[in-house]
């Protein structure tokens, strides 16, 4: 079994000291409502992550850098577009209308050809994290499109999520607005994906991980652990 890295986000910056400490508390005291163990809750294990860690360890068996590199040079756009469409519809993260336009999106030949090529640059190519993000951005952006729009925050960040959850975190812009709002964190939120609320985004993880360090059964392991916490403060399926 692929073992998941170690997250290493710091918290970095102005937005880093401003938090309302009294939410920070308050958001953990929710989690604990439904998941009284933390991120070692048996509960949490089955309802949040392990579904989540399921499709990561999947993504890393048939599309890490080695396989996913074979697949590159065998010009196999095709079967990488498929097999990551696939593991992702194993979850529940994307709305139909986004899986739909995504599978929309890769369907033609140029279509899959640009989104693997585009999709192993910002997973596994060189650069600054800024410079392959925005690349990425704008290779979705480029995607073919039928009817429903494909450059979204979820499509944007699900597959860096899945892929590398030591290193991405995935967006659901109301879950984590509404989140970010509860916990005193100023998010800067913008509809348009760019670098600087992706930033944002990284830097209000790694304020929740610091935060949630020293509590028991509070250690995030990865982004999956983070994601989820954010989860639970936005989602109405977790209003007391």
């Amino acid at each position: 079994m692929a073992h998941l890295a170690s997250l290493s986000t710091p918290a970095t910056g102005a937005r880093a000291v401003n938090v309302n400490y009294l939410g920070a508390a308050r958001s953990r005291r929710k989690f604990e409502l439904f998941y009284p163990d933390g991120f070692q809750d048996e509960t949490y294990q089955v309802a949040e992550r392990s579904y989540k860690e399921r499709a990561h360890l999947e993504w890393q068996s048939q599309l890490g850098p080695s396989p996913f590199r074979k697949l590159l040079a065998r010009g196999e756009f095709r079967e990488i577009a498929d097999i990551a469409v696939r593991i992702e519809a194993r979850t529940n993260l994307l709305f139909s209308f986004e899986k739909m336009a995504l599978r929309d999106a890769v369907k033609s030949p140029a279509g899959a050809r640009l989104f693997a090529t585009e999709l192993y640059a910002f997973l596994w190519g060189r650069g600054s994290a800024q410079h392959k993000f925005d690349d990425w951005v704008q290779a979705v952006a480029d995607l073919p499109r039928r009817r429903t729009p494909v450059l979204t925050w979820p499509l944007v960040t699900v597959f860096g999520f899945i892929a590398r959850p030591d290193k991405h975190l995935f967006l659901k812009p109301m879950v984590t607005r509404k989140a970010a709002r509860a916990y005193g964190f100023d998010f800067e939120y913008q509809p348009q994906p760019s670098w600087s609320v992706y930033r944002c985004l990284l830097t209000f993880a790694a304020i929740i991980r610091r935060d949630l360090d020293r509590k028991p059964g509070f250690k995030a392991r990865d982004m999956i652990d983070l994601q989820s916490f954010i989860w639970v403060q936005g989602s109405q399926e977790y209003e007391p």
